[in-house]
């Protein structure tokens, strides 16, 4: 069986659970060897359990820490010897909630996770990556639309678009590639409406042409694609991925 990745390094924020385990299960599949990390680290030991054994590093902190994700990276170089794409899905998914009452803490929760802990990671990296090297960051269709009640949350992934196109310019002549992917409604744990509960969840499904949610699965195999060579050519885009939106 073909194995697109084997000898390249890859590595994944908010791997725990969601997109972030998915992607890093399928791409383990394919022969990466791959530098996980997420703030739970039960979560993160799980995800490690369900890939195929390589020489897979894990570490479990807070991506909103710079010298946190400066050690990270540094270990992963000392450990694997190079990089070769990075994966920026750790996020926080958003409450609805009235703009005059967010509160500081809930606004620096969404932002140093969604935005900040992006930076923190992709300024890390950016040193120890070669040609060829690609990063995919995670917004959502709260970062192209907005989204009445989700302020912060729509802030911090618009912000991820307006980062990642400009990267992208910045590292393409270098050869270094950045898109994005744009998720719709995904049934994931954390996801806004699977917590609301089964009526929420039906509702989001009603709204896409498909007629359900997607799938963290279907997500990765999109990031996964976004890696490839097949990709070559793809620099500074946005991929919606959502099912068609009514």
């Amino acid at each position: 069986m073909s194995k697109p990745f084997e000898g390249k390094v890859v590595l994944i924020t908010g791997a725990g659970s969601g997109i972030g385990r998915a992607t890093s299960i399928k791409l383990s599949h394919q022969g990466a060897t791959l530098a996980l990390t997420d703030i739970n680290p039960s979560s993160l030991q799980e995800t490690l359990s369900l890939c195929t054994p390589s020489t897979h590093t894990t570490s479990a902190f807070d991506i909103a820490s710079p010298s946190a994700c400066n050690d990270f990276i540094a270990s992963t170089i000392n450990t694997h010897s190079k990089l070769d794409h990075v994966f920026n899905c750790a996020g926080r998914n958003p409450v609805n909630i009235a703009t005059a009452d967010i509160t500081d803490e809930y606004w620096d929760s969404i932002i140093n996770t969604n935005l900040k802990g992006m930076f923190n990671i992709t300024r890390a990296c950016i040193p120890h990556l070669q040609p060829g090297a690609s990063f995919v960051n995670v917004s959502s269709i709260a970062g192209l639309q907005p989204t009445n009640g989700f302020a912060s949350y729509c802030a911090s992934k618009y912000a991820v678009v307006g980062f990642s196109k400009c990267v992208a310019l910045e590292l393409g002549v270098k050869g270094i590639r950045t898109n994005v992917v744009a998720p719709g409604y995904i049934d994931t744990p954390t996801n806004a409406g699977v917590v609301a509960g089964k009526e929420a969840a039906e509702s989001m499904a009603k709204a896409v042409a498909i007629g359900r949610m997607g799938t963290a699965e279907e997500v990765a195999d999109v990031v996964i694609f976004l890696f490839s060579d097949e990709a070559r050519y793809m620099n500074g885009s946005v991929v919606e991925i959502n099912g068609g939106l009514k």
